[in-house]
């Protein structure tokens, strides 16, 4: 008697889906049919209708496309039928597109890349320096700026350029923005605070240091061949360990100069500021709180660590200086125009203080030129922030701030 071949079990889907399967097809092949109709419709009226066109992009490019993203563009040119789609822009639409930024100067190419994840870029590598019309062209379609100190953003600049929204300032100090004009025209600026903090303070101390045992000079004197012999008083300068470091202006940095003085140095460290700090940052510090005129008094060495405003220019002039005792020094690492530059020189130049130390000038990249004859300065160029690590700190914050608020409606150290 011949075997009965097994047959296979049929296919059983589970018993919940095998009952709803049969509903969600008769829920589905309406709305297929009637997107399928409207498809043919449209075809039709698109051609010769420019009502329907605005209406279509309207509707499907933003509600579709903008909505579910990438996948539905496909789905969109097919729906639409390829040349009404090109004509829609369905197939890259507004709302798809990447916003448009300017990067006004150069800046590390790692920053670049990342930028241009986010953005249209406009980069600078060559590090032009736009003058302002300059800047107001490039500016033109761009809803941000990557920008550094040498760019104004200012009120006839924003009248130029109406679709800004946020300029981010590879920088700490921001007086290259009209803050209230960029917030009365709805502009973010944001700076770069606390990733520059600690570098800026060993610079600061640094200038201190360098100025007060004339370490220029004796450099200069070095490389002139003019060294033949040793004597009691060559470059003899003054004393920074038990000195009394008076410092103007006790924010982040101003902070970190006092504990490197007071725990590093054994220095006395008396300050002045707009507001006085708590008794605990006090503390920490080492740091008293005098007046203005008694810090200029007592102070063997004198840094400036204050942010620029119209209220602060020439806080150092004539009248202060002649205030410092003569043997004291000098150091400004905050921004240009704070001292008096031309009463400064005349001050070096007449034995009013010791020395100087200038990391920041008014007017810069310009530097008075009777600073540039004078001995007893120490001269850089801005640069009290540049560490490769800190630099890099700084354009990836800058970055960030772009990033956030244009993408995703916040940045990270607002100003305004």
């Amino acid at each position: 008697m011949a075997k009965k071949k097994k047959l296979l079990p049929p296919l059983r889907l589970p018993l919940p889906l095998r009952h709803r399967l049969p509903k969600l097809l008769r829920l589905l092949l309406p709305l297929l049919k009637l997107l399928l109709r409207l498809r043919l419709l449209l075809l039709k009226l698109l051609p010769s209708n420019r009502v329907s066109d605005r209406l279509l992009q309207a509707t499907f490019g933003w509600l579709f496309c903008a909505r579910y993203g990438q996948p539905c563009k496909g789905f969109m040119a097919y729906f639409v039928g390829p040349q009404a789609a090109s004509s829609l822009n369905l197939l890259e639409p507004d709302s798809m597109k990447k916003p448009a930024i300017l990067v006004a100067r150069a800046v590390f190419p790692e920053i670049l890349t990342l930028l241009e994840q986010h953005f249209d870029v406009s980069a600078n590598q060559d590090d032009e320096i736009f003058t302002p019309q300059a800047l107001m062209e490039r500016l033109q379609g761009k809803q941000g700026a990557f920008t550094t100190g040498s760019e104004r953003i200012d009120q006839s600049l924003l009248a130029a350029c109406p679709q800004l929204k946020i300029c981010a300032n590879m920088a700490v100090g921001f007086n290259n923005f009209d803050v209230a004009a960029m917030t009365a025209a709805g502009v973010k600026a944001t700076n770069t605070p606390d990733v520059l903090t600690e570098t800026t303070a060993d610079f600061g101390f640094a200038l201190i240091m360098a100025t007060a045992r004339r370490m220029a000079e004796g450099e200069r004197f070095l490389r002139a061949g003019l060294w033949k012999r040793w004597r009691y008083d060559m470059f003899a300068g003054a004393e920074v360990h038990g000195a009394t470091l008076g410092i103007l202006g006790m924010g982040r940095i101003g902070q970190a100069i006092a504990k490197r003085g007071a725990h590093g140095f054994g220095m006395k460290v008396i300050y002045h500021n707009r507001t006085r700090l708590d008794a605990a940052t006090e503390a920490a510090c080492a740091a008293r709180y005098v007046s203005k005129a008694e810090l200029l008094a007592k102070s063997d060495h004198l840094i400036l660590v204050l942010p620029y405003s119209p209220e602060a220019k020439h806080s150092i002039g004539a009248a202060e200086l002649a205030q410092m005792k003569p043997t004291a020094t000098l150091v400004n690492i905050a921004r240009g125009g704070i001292v008096d530059d031309a009463a400064l020189a005349q001050a070096l130049k007449s034995g009013v203080i010791a020395a100087a130390g200038l990391d920041v000038f008014e007017g810069e990249p310009a530097v008075h030129p009777e600073l540039l004859t004078i001995p007893n300065v120490v001269l850089t160029p801005h640069i009290a922030s540049a560490t490769l690590s800190t630099r890099l700190a700084m354009a990836r914050l800058a970055a960030d701030n772009l990033i956030g608020y244009l993408c995703h409606g916040r940045a990270l150290t607002p100003v305004n």
